[in-house]
């Protein structure tokens, strides 16, 4: 199949390794991982995930980022155009219209979390915060998130920055920032580690990510973990067939995959060997949640030898890996906007910016003038929930297993060997090709699918 004429493409193969692992490693290696690792009992977690990111994640990302490719256009229009080929309903392009709400519901409230860490950056960096009291420190937090005018300010700071990246379009835009926040982020991050090891107990960091107790695996447990992998990766969101989209014939899709796969687990862990060493130098709780990054990391930071600093640059990062992510979460519906729409990318980009950052306004409001509002409420499973908890549950919990359940089917049932083969590369009787139609066509479908059900039920 030859590339479409007049669309955009990547400048070369590592611009779109850079752009896809930047698309991967963002809060949910740096900030989700982490805390789910501390909640779920370290060692046994972090094998579960690993399994799940290599039979599971990594065959979801080769089949997204080959429909891409395969159908040159936007999510929903690559569905039905792949859709048409192998003569299946046209109905499958709803498949990439569920990306695309998938991806600006999860964006809208990524973009306010990202906000939480551009706030960090002149809270930890003006010094204030250098030997202070606990009570303080964990006044920061709350202080943040109550004021909503103060969430509003950072969140439309992250997605302003973000438009102004994407607005510039893939070579001019993304490739730059990636080029740029890349680098930067590992540098930063071996930095951290480094420093986590000088100052806190790293032996007891990796005896608590390596050091398996299976008596603490539960139901739960597992499904945190897939659910961890699949987020972490960004499958079933519609970042990768769009990316995929740009991608050139010579780029060969497993072995980059596996890259992107391999290079978003090493920064998971490595954020573990960032985090657990001063966490547990500090006798603090590595099970401390969500709050482990914004509450109890910095006030390890502001107790220890020039913790102040290494705590601003850890903020810094967290914020790089960030913009890399929204930048990507965003660009599908630029895509479409573009695509479907006549008005410049540049007018796309506003747009869909500004979809993003309205819809974040209920996200904002779920932690203070809103924290009492349930929409559900009249629901017991959902009594508790803010529009925050439902949006966040709706989209990791089911959307994007469905996706990804939905994307496995086509992929694996409908479309036919020589034309996988074609797009991957790779012979009808490799190992590989036949390692990845089996995972694809069974594996991924049956974990998916008890995910999903388990969460529905």
């Amino acid at each position: 199949m030859q590339l479409a004429t007049g669309h955009e493409h990547w400048s070369s193969r590592l611009a779109f390794l850079m752009a896809t692992v930047g698309s991967a490693v963002g809060l949910g290696n740096i900030w989700r991982f982490p805390y789910s690792a501390g909640m779920n009992g370290g060692g046994a977690y972090v094998l579960i995930y690993i399994a799940a990111v290599l039979l599971v994640a990594t065959p979801i990302l080769i089949t997204e980022l080959m429909l891409g490719r395969r159908g040159q256009m936007s999510p929903p229009s690559s569905m039905g155009k792949l859709a048409t080929e192998i003569k299946a309903s046209r109905k499958w392009k709803g498949l990439g219209y569920a990306g695309l709400f998938t991806a600006l519901c999860i964006l809208s409230f990524y973009s306010v979390i990202g906000g939480w860490a551009l706030a960090y950056i002149p809270a930890l960096g003006s010094g204030v915060l250098a030997g202070a009291p606990a009570d303080k420190i964990t006044g920061v937090f709350t202080d943040l998130v109550s004021n909503p005018w103060t969430l509003l300010f950072w969140h439309s700071l992250f997605i302003l920055v973000t438009v102004l990246i994407s607005l510039r379009g893939i070579r001019g835009g993304i490739e730059k920032a990636v080029n740029i926040l890349m680098p930067m982020l590992f540098l930063m991050l071996v930095i951290m580690v480094a420093y986590a090891a000088a100052a806190g107990n790293f032996a007891a960091a990796v005896d608590f990510l390596f050091t398996p107790d299976f008596s603490k695996i539960t139901g739960a447990v597992v499904l945190d973990a897939l659910g961890q992998a699949f987020f972490s990766i960004g499958a079933g969101m519609a970042i990768l067939m769009a990316y995929g989209s740009y991608l050139n014939r010579n780029v060969h899709i497993p072995r980059a995959s596996l890259v992107v796969a391999g290079a978003d687990t090493l920064v998971a862990l490595l954020a573990g060997f960032a985090i657990f060493p001063i966490v547990f130098a500090n006798g603090l709780a590595p099970n401390s949640g969500p709050g482990l990054v914004f509450q109890t990391l910095p006030l390890a930071f502001a107790q220890m030898p020039g913790g102040i600093v290494f705590g601003t640059l850890f903020f810094i990062l967290l914020s790089s890996a960030a913009i890399t992510s929204s930048i990507s979460l965003l660009e599908p519906i630029v895509q479409w906007v573009d695509e479907t729409f006549p008005i410049p990318r540049k007018i796309a980009a506003i747009i869909s910016g500004f979809l993003t950052w309205a819809l974040g306004l209920m996200t904002i409001l779920s932690f203070n003038l809103l924290a009492d509002f349930h929409p559900l409420g009249m629901f017991d499973r959902f009594a508790s929930k803010t529009f925050f908890d439902l949006i966040d549950a709706f989209t990791n919990n089911l959307m994007l297993p469905f996706g990804a359940l939905l994307m496995s089917i086509f992929a694996g049932w409908l479309m036919n060997k020589t034309i996988t083969s074609e797009e991957l590369g790779l012979a009808t009787n490799q190992l590989w090709f036949r390692s990845w139609r089996f995972l694809i066509r069974y594996v991924a479908p049956f974990v998916l699918s008890i995910i999903f059900l388990t969460n529905i039920f």
